[in-house]
Formats: C-alpha cells, structure tokens, sequence
C-alpha cells in the first residue's frame, strides 16, 4: 500500500517538543502510525507514552467536527446539549454578540482566555492576537503555569537559557529538583542513564516520590514550600566552608556578600525544622553538589507553585553561579531554554493593532489565575467593565483554573456569552453558547520552539483536516473577516507568517529559513558559533551560555541581589517566608494536612484525560496518604473519603501508602476533569487564587486541606 512519511513536531505543553515522523496512507489520506524521529538529537526515535497513542486522539469517536451551538442549560454537555450549525452561521452569531458586548460595555468587556493547549508558534499566539488587538478587547496575564519561575529566573540571569539536554551524560551528580522527568521530561532521561552508567548519582528532591524518585540513588523527601530553605541551606555550608568558585564569582556575579549574609540565617538544623531534612543530609548534600564536577540541576516549575515560588527559584539558580558550575560541560541548570530562540513576536502578533481597535490604547490586563474573581467581581468597582464574553481556545479552565468553585459560578452566569474552541466537549465546553472544532497538529502546519533543548522544528500538515476542524490560524482568520476587519495581516498566508517569525535579526537564528527547516525538519539554533562540529565531526560543540559569565541581567553578571526586586519593594535576594497555607502557619490547626495536586503521569495537566488508552495507565479518583496519617483518622485502604478546606471539598478513595510514597502530612491526588472524577469535581476545588511571590503565577500546591471518612 502507498505510503509517506511527513516530518510534524509535538506542539503540547511538555519541554521535550519531540521530532516526530507520520505515516500516512496515499490512498485513503488516513494517518496510520506515529513515531519519533530518530534524526532528532533529543527526541532519538521514540515518543512518551501519552503522544505513541496520538493516533488515537486524532481518530477518537469523541473529536467534536462541526460547529455547534448550545440547545440546554449552561452545565450540561456533550454532542446532547448542542446542535450542529455551519461555520458561516457560528462566526456570524459570534461577530454580531461580540460587537453588541463592545457597543454597550466596551470592548474591554471582551477576554480572551488561552494557554499551552499548542505550544507552536502560530497557533499559541499570533492570529489570535491580532484578532483581540484590533478589537480592543482584555488582554490575558498568562500567569497559570510559569511565570514566578521564568521571571525568577530571568531575574537572576537575564534570560531563560540553561544545560542542553545532551550535556546531562557528561554530568557527574544530577539534581532532579520538583522534576518527575520519568513523567513529565523522558527524553532526558536516556542522558540520565548514560551519566549514570559512567558513575555518575541522581539525587532526588520531590514531597512526592515520584517515578523519577524511585529511581533515584538519594532521594529527599522534602516538605512542599520549602525548596527556598533547602537551597539556602546549601548554600549557608558552600560559602561557609569555602567550596564555592571564588573566582568565578568575583568576575561574574553581583550581591554576594549580600547573599553571604542572607545564608549565614539559614543553618542546616534550622532549615531541618522547616524542611524535614537531616542538617547532616542538608550538609552531604551541599559538599556533594559543591564538590563532584560536573554537577547539573533539573528544576521544573513544580517547584514555583507556591507562595514562595519565585524566591524558591531564585535560591535554586543561585546555586551553579556560586560554585561555577555553568563553566563545565554537563554543569549549570535547566529550567527553561526557551530564551535562546527569539522569534520576531511583533511579526507574529502585530501588537501595532492595538491603535486600530475602539479603545486607540492597549487594553487592561486581567490575570487568568485569578478567573473566579475577574468574572464574578470585574466590573463591580473601578477596574473596568464586567466581563461579557470569553472566548477560550488552547486552554480548558473549567478543570485547570483555581478556584473551580468560582470559576463554574462565573461560567454559568447568563449573560456571559462563551465560545470554546476545541477537540472534544471538555468541562469547559459544559459551559460554551458556541463550540468551534479545533484541529489537532496532524491537521495544520506550524513552526515549533522547545523549552527543554535548543532545536527549532518544522511541523507539516499531515493530512487533511477532519470534519470541519480548523486551526487557531484559520478560526481567528475568518472571525476577523466576520468582524469586518479589513487589514492585510489577516490575509497573510501560514509560510509568510513562518517567515516573519524567523525574520528581526536574532543571532540564533542567523541564516535558518523557512526553506532550510523544510527541508531538514530541525535545525539547532546558532549557539555563539556552537553549531560547528567538532574537530573530531562528533556533532556540535556543547553550549555553555554563561560559562563567561554574559550574564543578559542590568548589571551584565548574575544577580544574586537584584536591585530591580528592590526597587519594586521585594526581597532582592532571597528568603523563606512560609506558605500561608502550610504546616508551618496557624491556618495547620484546622486543616493539617498539605495537599499535593500533582500532574498526572500520562496526561499533560487535563489533555489526554478523556482517552480511554491513557486512562488505563492511571488510577483515577485516588487520595495518596502517609499509613500514620490515614491511621490517625480511622482510614483504611480503599474507604471513601471526603477531603475538604473553606473552599469546597471533593469525595476520592484512599491509597494509604505501605511504601509512604507521600510523607507525613502531605496527601496527594492529580488533575483530571471534573466531569471525570466522582461527584463532577476536581481537586481545583480546593485551590485558591492566592498569588506568588514573584510572577503573579497560580499557588496550586500551598493548599491545606482535612480528610474524613465520607
């Protein structure tokens, strides 16, 4: 039978933004096998367990096909509650309620409501952006997912770069820091196995003992809240005993004696009380990390989400600037890469619209961890109209968002118009007038960035769009038409658009074309001339971004005090400030125990959740407790509980844990969706909306909740 193979890019919200190879058939123009291409540096041939069954996503019975249009009450869902409408009468009803929501409340009246549902350059953020600037509608604060931990980092070296992947197989000591990378990262996992072959010991800092933990040659299960502490612990023994980089840190960094002071507070047996950890582990550790060379940190940005997040994160990058490790292949740390690729975003969004929309300015921003709050209180003092419609795309809130208690009352309000744009009737779809069929990256063409390593992607279409699915591209493309925006940029094809992306002079992306990733399918990015191979052809020189110093930070140096932070009246280094929701606070008398809302293992936060092949790899409805804590309350393996704080409460079955894969006062569960989990509720219930430190990002795990026999 005919066949072809189309090189495409996984777009979904993970850093390993695997190189991937589709087999379609010739005749019938049906994908029929998905793999990863072992061309790709990183991605090497294989695929997570999540995108190896994508096959079944793309051709699930379930993907929503047509435009449709809501028949029943807002809360119930499903192809029931809807009728099918063509695409002409869906933008029509749309463009005629959103000029009507501009002409009586302003056009501020109007949020969109987007985040990692695609990670391709197109389809994150470019027509649609240009679509809400030229309306004049709020914008998002995209804040849900990264932001106290991007800007932390960024506030200590300038930009969001770090290790490259390959590098970890010449690590001699890993950090895997609030990183299940067995779960959410595998394709650094191979590198991991190689270092650790030649000897090299992967510790493991997680409140959660994770796939990756139980692997681990050391694993610290460390309090949720206090990674700040921990680092600052380390870091109290490093300059105390004089194992730090001297040199490197008289050349490269600012605010050290500030930062000499600050740590000389955080003894290991005080930073043990808060953190749960031996001072003598605390001490193994930091002589460890200070003294095996190359030693490398994976930080991921569970890490970030607590109140303290930011301050955690800037503690954490903190340390391979004082020890020097960034001069060493197989040093520093990895957060993000995402930094190094500098796409013209201007080109992509058009932010020049703005001047075109009714309001002749850029419009308010409203903060999307604060959901609940914008669409039940928004409007009723002085910050602007009330929101009026919310267009959704890229994104399910009625299950990420925190506060679902909220977030549901706003949703159900009856006159806030909704349009969802999707693949299938999620819970946010529940709540939509009007739903749009969203295309999966099988289905449409895009440019593809990482964050977890430094090669850029093309992604092709593969086959045709099924039903009437469109892009982000083509929906935002034709709702502008039905607006009656008339500017050319709503014309401009997907390869001009990929060409005005790779366009604005970034260094690392000298020379790279359209054509050129056409034809080669990735391309590293132009890394301070590191592209070259080596002398010995093995490939391109490893990238080592600050290793002389070049720090992209006000003062050209890593900014272990940041006098930006202090200028805003925040802590310009670093401190631990306990959760308001953690054992360490009275708010623990009432609600002892510390919830964890982890990350499925084999969904992507609520993607992936409603399949019935990557159900059967989790245990849905399940509460993970310590045997102490579940036998303090009368609680038996597989009983019923009801786990509850002022906010809501939610009913799940106990695991009590023989292994006590949670600690002590830690409990543990995952996202799903709520319509998912007994009782039509998710852990979000319990979640609120308090802020980070830094980043105004959500608090997902500073959460104290009781449990009971239900």
């Amino acid at each position: 039978m005919p066949s072809r193979t189309v090189h495409a890019a996984c777009p979904h919200d993970c850093p390993d933004g695997c190189g991937v190879l589709i087999t379609v058939d010739e005749l019938s123009g049906r994908a029929t096998k998905i793999q990863g291409d072992p061309a790709h540096p990183v991605t090497r041939g294989f695929l997570c367990a999540k995108v190896a069954k994508y096959l079944d996503r793309v051709y699930s019975p379930d993907r929503l096909l047509y435009p449709m249009q809501r028949r029943a009450q807002k809360g119930t869902g499903g192809p029931e509650a809807f009728e099918r409408i063509s695409w002409d009468a869906a933008l029509a009803a749309i463009a005629k309620k959103l000029q009507q929501v501009s002409d009586e409340f302003g056009p501020e009246a109007i949020l969109p409501y987007s985040y990692g549902g695609t990670l391709g350059a197109l389809g994150n953020s470019s027509m649609d952006q240009r679509f809400f600037f030229r309306l004049g509608a709020s914008q998002l604060d995209r804040t849900i997912c990264a932001t106290a931990g991007g800007e932390s980092l960024i506030s200590v070296l300038g930009k969001k770069l770090g290790t490259e992947p390959e590098q970890f197989a010449e690590s001699k000591l890993i950090l895997a820091w609030g990183a299940n990378i067995h779960g959410a990262n595998v394709h650094l996992w191979p590198f991991i196995e190689d270092a650790r072959r030649k000897g090299a010991k992967l510790v493991v800092i997680d409140p959660y003992q994770t796939r990756t933990a139980k692997c681990a040659d050391w694993y610290i299960p460390i309090h949720p809240g206090t990674d700040v502490a921990l680092a600052l612990g380390m870091m109290n023994v490093i300059i105390g005993e004089k194992i730090y980089d001297a040199d490197y840190v008289a050349r490269h960094t600012v605010g050290f004696d500030e930062l000499r002071a600050r740590v000389a507070e955080y003894p290991p047996e005080k930073v043990a009380q808060w953190t749960g950890t031996a001072a003598a582990d605390i001490r193994k550790l930091a002589r460890d990390y200070a003294r095996v060379r190359p030693a490398a940190i994976r930080v991921n940005y569970g890490v970030q989400r607590s109140e303290n997040g930011g301050a955690a994160v800037r503690a954490i990058a903190m340390l391979p600037c004082i020890t020097g490790s960034w001069k060493e292949v197989g040093g520093g740390l990895q957060l993000s890469t995402s930094g190094a690729y500098g796409l013209n975003k201007q080109a992509l969004e058009r932010p020049e619209l703005m001047r075109k929309s009714p309001l002749g300015r850029p419009a308010r921003l409203l903060n999307m961890s604060e959901l609940a709050r914008v669409l039940n209180e928004v409007g009723s003092n002085s910050d602007g109209p009330p929101v009026k419609a919310l267009v959704v795309y890229n994104s399910n809130p009625a299950a990420v968002a925190p506060n679902h208690n909220g977030v549901i009352r706003g949703l159900k309000r009856p006159d806030l118009f909704t349009v969802v744009h999707e693949q299938f009737f999620t819970d946010t779809t529940d709540y939509a007038d009007i739903i749009l069929p969203a295309t999966t990256f099988f289905e449409h063409k895009d440019l593809q960035t990482a964050y977890g390593h430094y090669y850029l992607m093309m992604s092709h279409q593969a086959i045709a769009p099924l039903g009437e699915s469109r892009s982000n591209v083509e929906t935002f493309r034709a709702l502008a038409k039905a607006m009656g925006f008339t500017d050319e940029c709503f014309d401009e094809p997907v390869d001009e658009m990929i060409e005005g992306a790779l366009s604005g002079g970034a260094p690392t992306l000298e020379g790279i074309t359209r054509e050129d990733l056409e034809r080669e399918g990735h391309i590293r990015l132009r890394l301070d001339g590191s592209s070259r191979p080596t002398a010995e052809g093995r490939g391109p020189t490893p990238y080592l971004p600050f290793a002389s110093g070049g720090f992209a930070t006000p003062s050209g140096k890593a900014e272990l005090y940041s006098a930006t932070l202090a200028k805003e009246g925040r802590d310009p280094i670093a401190s631990f400030v306990a959760p308001r929701e953690s054992r360490h606070t009275e708010a623990a008398a009432k609600y002892p125990l510390e919830l964890l809302g982890r990350k499925a293992d084999n969904y992507l936060n609520s993607t992936f959740a409603n399949l019935p092949a990557t159900q059967a790899m989790e245990d849905p409805g399940v509460l993970e407790i310590h045997s102490d804590d579940a036998a303090a309350r009368g609680i038996r393996d597989g009983q019923p509980v009801r786990v509850f704080n002022d906010r809501g409460a939610i009913t799940l079955r106990a695991k009590v844990n023989g292994h006590n894969t949670t600690p002590r006062g830690v409990v543990a569960t995952y996202l799903n969706w709520a319509k998912l989990t007994p009782g039509g509720q998710n852990i979000n219930v319990l979640t609120s909306e308090r802020l980070t430190d830094i980043g105004r990002g959500a608090t997902f795990y500073s959460c104290l909740v009781e449990i009971a026999r239900a």
